[in-house]
């Protein structure tokens, strides 16, 4: 993730997931990503019985997704995480039993954390990462300010409510990396600066 610090968070609708193999409009908006090189997406989890469908498409269509789960907040979640074999999953709040569930079944599942206190919890739970949600609420100072009262801090994904024209300010702030969300899938299409810097990054490599 240090060569490559952004994430695309992408919540699917209904249309997306009940989508035949391939005729998904978002796996169509994913796909010119994928080929600029983007590496990081996280898939929103969701109830739908198409959600697993979705995923083994996505797969498929764009293999060098380094695909995890978002907004996992229901052990059921887990279970299909876990026949999917995706590399990690997200939790937008901190849940010590949903964690402890996770880590019983070998899987990553980052926590969200947001105040000093869930932060603490974290660090004493063993995290070396947690997202930190809804960021934009908090501002790309606030977890600098933790250090002088917590003291080394585990790396931190900033989530929730930011586009790419912050990524910058928050990788220069400290934070590990950064998570986008809808802002980066506008409905004219994919921001073009998140293509243009996934096309310098490629050409470097």
């Amino acid at each position: 993730m240090s060569s490559q610090p952004v994430l695309l968070v992408v919540r699917p609708q209904d249309i997306d997931l009940s989508a035949a193999s391939g005729d998904s409009t978002l796996i169509q908006c994913l796909e010119p990503l994928h080929a600029s090189g983007l590496r990081h997406v996280e898939v929103a989890w969701s109830e739908h019985p198409g959600w697993m469908g979705f995923i083994k498409s996505l797969k498929q269509r764009c293999p060098n997704f380094l695909l995890g789960a978002a907004s996992v907040v229901h052990p059921e979640a887990l279970d299909q995480i876990r026949s999917l074999d995706l590399s990690y999953s997200m939790a937008p709040v901190w849940n010590p039993e949903l964690q402890q569930t996770a880590r019983r079944q070998g899987q990553l599942l980052v926590p969200g954390v947001f105040s000093p206190s869930e932060v603490m919890q974290a660090i004493g739970a063993g995290y070396r990462i947690v997202k930190l949600f809804p960021a934009a609420d908090l501002g790309c100072h606030y977890w600098g300010r933790l250090r002088a009262p917590l003291g080394t801090l585990p790396f931190v994904i900033a989530a929730g409510g930011l586009a790419f024209k912050d990524v910058s300010a928050w990788l220069s702030s400290g934070h590990g990396a950064v998570a986008l969300g809808r802002s980066a899938m506008k409905s004219e299409g994919v921001d073009p600066a998140l293509v243009h810097w996934l096309r310098q990054l490629t050409s470097k490599t």
